[in-house]
């Protein structure tokens, strides 16, 4: 239509049958799956925290990761386990690598990471093995960043409004998220003279996180809207309020009290968890609505229609 004709028929309004989705409802399970997403990022920091305290000489941050690293993939695997109802479909996603498939790569990334991180971990607390367990930690912080973020694109796979449309934004969101996890915890148990990688990693994880999330709420528009309103909004407003205070008091005092590297710590593990059940509902609550649907595929068109050369 040349910009000098005029439709006379209104562009139609949007609707479904009976105000039913259009899409179906992810059949993943709360809190199964969003504790799932929460491990595996900490899990994955974990990793790299470790290595990074073997290689600064500091063995207590190296202990308390080691663990956590080994912790996290321990209950973020009984975690999906359980969201698949039988143990042996985690099983049967092992049989053949799909590459096309993030669940299954994610899989293959897990099951090796876990093993790695347990035996890197069983070595640090028995002492026996010091060198396979060092190359075990090894293999696993270089498996650490993919199981911190690959989570991002599962879900940005999906037909899910919300998730999709954030593909650009939510492995960095992720990967943040886990490193202030990661590093929240190291601080919580370990003194302040041996917590300054976990310190830096926590305030850089913070920075990630806030900058990608606020860039998610700008870019997205109105399939955003469920980051901002309702359940998910309020979760994702106090998450990032409570990484932005902690990041704050770790790096103005955290160096010399204890008791607000702890405290601090705490918040950093307790916002990384509030961002991924803010996340998980955020997307949910897009799939119920149809506008999420309509109304994106219909700019998508226009915008085509757009750009086409004028015949």
């Amino acid at each position: 239509m040349s910009p000098r004709e005029r439709s006379m028929v209104p562009e139609p309004e949007f609707e479904s049958y009976y105000g039913r989705p259009i899409l179906k409802e992810p059949t993943w399970k709360t809190p199964d799956v969003p504790l799932y997403l929460t491990f595996g990022g900490l899990a994955g920091a974990s990793a790299l925290l470790a290595e990074g305290a073997a290689l600064t000489g500091r063995p207590q941050l190296q202990r308390v990761a080691r663990l956590a690293a080994a912790g996290g993939a321990t209950a973020g695997t009984i975690a999906l386990i359980h969201d698949l109802g039988r143990p042996e479909r985690f099983l049967n996603m092992l049989r053949v690598l799909k590459p096309t498939s993030p669940l299954s790569v994610g899989s293959f990334v897990l099951a090796p990471f876990g093993t790695l991180a347990g035996a890197a971990a069983a070595s640090q607390v028995t002492g026996l093995m010091p060198r396979l367990g060092r190359l075990a930690g090894l293999g696993a912080a270089a498996l650490g960043p993919a199981l911190a973020t690959y989570t991002a694109a599962l879900l940005s796979n999906t037909a899910v409004p919300a998730w999709h449309e954030a593909h650009r934004e939510l492995p960095f969101i992720f990967g943040g998220s886990g490193a202030t996890a990661a590093g929240g915890l190291a601080m919580m148990f370990t003194p302040v003279d041996q917590a300054g990688p976990a310190r830096r990693m926590a305030i850089a994880g913070a920075a990630i996180e806030v900058v990608a999330a606020e860039r998610l709420l700008d870019r997205l528009g109105m399939v955003g809207e469920p980051y901002r309103t309702g359940r998910p909004g309020r979760m994702m407003q106090v998450s990032r309020t409570m990484t932005a205070v902690a990041a704050g008091a770790t790096l103005l005092v955290g160096r010399r009290s204890r008791a607000v590297s702890a405290l601090a710590g705490a918040s950093c593990v307790a916002a990384s968890v509030m961002t991924r059940f803010g996340i998980f509902d955020a997307g949910i609550a897009s799939v119920r609505d149809p506008k999420y649907t309509v109304v994106p595929q219909r700019e998508h068109l226009d915008a085509r229609r757009e750009s086409a050369p004028a015949r």
